[in-house]
């Protein structure tokens, strides 16, 4: 059975916040191990003064690290979280990191309608920050407000709505918490036949050419007398020219790239510079095999993703890549290819930012994506700081020389 930890965010004696998780710890038991926390005996984190040897600090560092994953209630205290579990994440942060790269669920409970629904926002932004790197689950907060009517004599939760999204809510974290572990722990079996030097050969293979050539696809073209300009195209259902294929690329409100079965990068829709790209690639860089297109440090992962799509573990891998700022959500998405038969073509990395679409949406329903328009929502709700590199591990020809690559948010998906 799956072990969690679940952390009071309250030094209080008594705290609606404790019942929670104690409720949640005896009506779910079937489901998961719970170990409550208590963050009283921890001392207020004091930068000049360092206690990171404390018994209580170790104790808690010692029982995030054993469990599979963490559930943090958190009451909310002016606006934000209470100073006693700030003062907390900060000695977890600070000499020891208990919490990198953990997966954690938040809840919360407070007197009023909102349900510490600020609280729980200022949390999600500390836990990601660098030094800390929680992986916390996107989505279905558990917002309990006036939790002065919530529970019965027998401190069981009344409404059996209420119960049956924290089960579903429980029941999505034990999933997230099983597809981070899969991705740490990528599948030899499937990974390790992923050549990413494209040494095979498919029948789409062109033969004679230098992958990493810069001209490789004036080389490739001129072998094969590649169909070009004027020269008209039949599709499954259409007849175009090469040039109206490529504006049609072109004008699509995404970046396309196109890696074949044999890990060959063979297409991307050239519209911008590198440096205006979500994704950057250069024109030379098509033709290589992907292996030239990541530093060593990514292939394993980039082998694990490959082997999903080729395999049908997963028909498509995203990722929301927050570091482009505050007005777009960019998400990178890797779609399998398959022809009509169903066998595996290679992958599609597509790269869109959804915000214009939100906001038009908005715009046009009328709608608002929250009740309190005066709050400022992060939408980076759990992407790391690293994913804009672990984006680009799949069928990007990325030059970054980053040290990971898909291998927590990613498959967030």
């Amino acid at each position: 059975m799956m072990k969690l930890v679940g952390i009071v965010g309250s030094n209080a004696d008594f705290s609606y916040n404790r019942l929670l998780l104690q409720y949640i710890k005896k009506h779910f038991k079937s489901l998961v191990d719970i170990e409550i926390l208590e963050i009283k005996d921890i001392p207020l984190f004091n930068q000049s003064l360092d206690q990171t040897d404390n018994a209580p600090i170790q104790k808690l560092n010692r029982k995030i690290l054993n469990a599979d994953g963490v559930i943090i209630a958190t009451p909310e205290h002016n606006h934000t979280i209470p100073a006693g579990l700030k003062s907390v994440l900060e000695w977890l942060s600070f000499k020891i990191q208990p919490l990198s790269n953990k997966p954690v669920m938040l809840v919360g409970a407070s007197y009023y309608n909102q349900g510490s629904s600020r609280a729980q926002l200022h949390l999600r932004q500390i836990l990601e920050a660098p030094g800390v790197n929680a992986i916390v689950m996107p989505g279905n907060e558990f917002l309990l407000g006036e939790v002065k009517e919530a529970f019965d004599e027998q401190n069981n939760l009344k409404d059996q709505g209420t119960v049956d999204f924290l089960k579903t809510c429980l029941e999505k974290f034990i999933n997230f918490i099983q597809v981070l572990s899969s991705m740490n722990e990528p599948q030899k079996d499937l990974s390790e036949e992923e050549d990413l030097e494209a040494t095979g050969k498919i029948d789409t293979t062109i033969e004679g050419i230098d992958m990493s050539a810069e001209d490789w696809v004036e080389q490739a073209s001129a072998k094969v007398d590649a169909a070009e300009g004027d020269t008209y195209v039949k599709l499954n259902r259409g007849v175009l020219t090469v040039n109206q294929l490529n504006a049609l690329l072109a004008s699509m409100p995404m970046e396309l790239t196109f890696a074949d079965s044999n890990n060959q990068f063979l297409f991307y829709n050239y519209t911008e510079d590198k440096a205006e790209m979500f994704a950057g690639r250069v024109p030379g860089q098509v033709g290589n095999p992907l292996a030239n297109c990541h530093p060593p440090a990514t292939y394993k992962n980039v082998k694990w993703v490959l082997s999903q799509l080729r395999h049908g573990k997963q028909d498509v891998v995203r990722i929301h890549v927050p570091t482009h700022g505050p007005d777009k959500y960019v998400v990178h998405s890797y779609q399998a290819m398959h022809d009509d038969s169903g066998n595996y073509m290679g992958v599609n990395e597509y790269v869109l930012d959804f915000q214009p679409i939100i906001d038009w949406y908005l715009q046009q329903t009328g709608q608002r994506l929250a009740k309190d328009e005066t709050v400022e929502v992060d939408a980076t709700s759990s992407a790391s700081t690293t994913q804009s590199e672990q984006a680009d591990s799949v069928s990007g020809a990325s030059e970054k020389a980053s040290a990971d690559s898909v291998s927590s948010a990613s498959v967030k998906a």
